[in-house]
This record gives structure tokens, sequence and C-alpha cells, in this order.
């Protein structure tokens, strides 16, 4: 159920992203509300924000954990001019944009996990998501929903058990942390030249970007076989090198590190 919500703005910050933007108080999901809008014409750019989420959502269908008023929970509609193909690989270019907001935010080591965490440590710990949801007219791309969770002033004690040691944030890392509303503007105000560039010019324009925030060089399994993470490949898929000698592509599915073999550059 959606609670009543007031119109704002992050006017000043953008030239689009969230210069049109609605807040809510209480929501499941903030890409359920931005579907809800999109379905309903809202332009390019529009942001929706939440205080509380409580059915938040996470890539392959997992749940995003969302305690009330500490951490962001933020979607965005996008409707750019991209063949669906090339959907997918928006996940990359917020990905910078959202390192680089962490980053600005105090926890300088966050990096960037294929192909949609950001993460801090060794073992990798996780601070933020990205997830891209896509509604088509036909062939063409309708609107993209962008969500984006990220671990504002969440600690230890807001965290369930199962995720204790694998979930960090920005005052966890940082010892402090940002006002929630303060880090959605400069959140969205990194954003968007990623995102402009990537509709402008592809992955090409934005794979050296990714690469230089990544982690990659570290031992993985894909599904169970052994090998190294080597970086992108021309279209977003991720190029594994396997022990058994061959390099894959990885278009979907968890790279999973592997314990006590750390990702390295």
């Amino acid at each position: 159920m959606t609670t009543p919500s007031s119109p704002t703005s992050l006017s000043g910050s953008t030239g689009w992203l969230g210069r049109e933007r609605v807040h809510l108080a209480s929501c499941t999901s903030t890409s359920d509300e931005a579907l809800r809008l999109a379905r309903d014409g809202a332009p390019h750019g529009t942001v929706i924000t939440a205080d509380v989420q409580t059915a938040g959502r996470g890539r392959a269908g997992r749940r995003w954990h969302s305690p009330p008023g500490r951490d962001l929970y933020l979607s965005a509609i996008l409707r750019p001019a991209l063949a669906p193909a090339s959907v997918p690989a928006i996940t990359l270019a917020a990905g910078v944009g959202v390192c680089d907001a962490v980053r600005a935010a105090g926890v300088a080591a966050a990096e960037l996990k294929w192909p949609n965490d950001v993460v801090v440590g060794d073992p990798a710990r996780k601070l933020a998501g990205i997830l891209t949801e896509m509604t088509t007219r036909g062939a063409a791309v309708d609107a993209v929903i962008l969500g984006v969770g990220v671990d504002v002033g969440s600690t230890a004690a807001d965290r369930p058990p199962e995720l204790a040691a694998i979930a960090t944030s920005i005052r966890d890392e940082a010892g402090a942390a940002p006002a929630v509303a303060a880090f959605a503007t400069s959140l969205c105000a990194a954003l968007e030249p990623w995102l402009d560039r990537y509709f402008e010019g592809g992955v090409a324009a934005i794979s050296a970007a990714w690469h230089a925030r990544a982690r990659l060089g570290g031992r993985v399994t894909i599904d169970g076989a052994p090998g190294v993470a080597l970086g992108l490949d021309a279209d977003g898929a991720l190029r594994v090198g396997l022990d058994r000698g061959d390099v894959i592509r990885v278009v979907a599915g968890d790279v999973v590190e592997i314990a006590g073999e750390p990702a390295h550059r």
C-alpha cells in the first residue's frame, strides 16, 4: 500500500534526472511506483524515493532489506532511445555513478562487482545494488526503471542475521553518513553524466570508467566453474578466464568470489 506522496525536486543539481520527483513515506517498492507512473506517462528523469519499502526487491527476485528512514530507496524513469538489447548495460553505467557517490560520501574503498553491486572489502560486503527493468511498446523501449538501493545510515543492528557478514553501509565504513535526502541529491548528480554518456556512446563510452572502479583479477566461480574475472566485453558481458583454459562470456548469473582469494587489479 502506498501512502500519499509529496512532489519535490532536485532542481539545481542535475539537468534532467530528478527534476520531477515524488517522495513517499511508504510503498511496496519504489520500482513498483515508477512502473505505475511510467505507464501513466511520467517523463524521462522522474525520480521516486521512499522512507521505507515493504517489499523492496533486488536482482533475481531477491528481497531488498529496507529499514525505515535509514537508507536510500530510489527508482528513476528513463526513456532512452535505445534498442531493448542495449538496456541491461545501463546497470553498468549507473554503477559508475553510484560508486562515485558512495566514495564521495566517505567510502573511498567502494568498488564495482559485476553486474550490479557496489561492494567494500575482502571478502566483499554489499553496500549498494542496482536493478533495471524495461517496458516496451511493440519492438521499441517505452521506459526503463532504474532502481538503486544504497545502505546509507543503517548499522548491523538494523539487519537480519543472514546479512550480518555480507552487507555494510556508508555509516559502517565511514563512521558517519550524510542525511538520506542529501545523499539522494548527490547520487542523482553523480548518475546523470554517466547515463548520458551511455545513452550517447554505449558500453565503449563508460567501459574505462567501469574498469577503473571494478573488482577484477580475483578468483571467482561461474555456475561452479572456477576462474578469474577479466573485464567487460564490448556489449557489457563479463569475460571470465576459466581454469580449464577457455574464456567465456557471462551475460547473466551470479559471479561468486572464492573465499580467501580476494580480487585485485
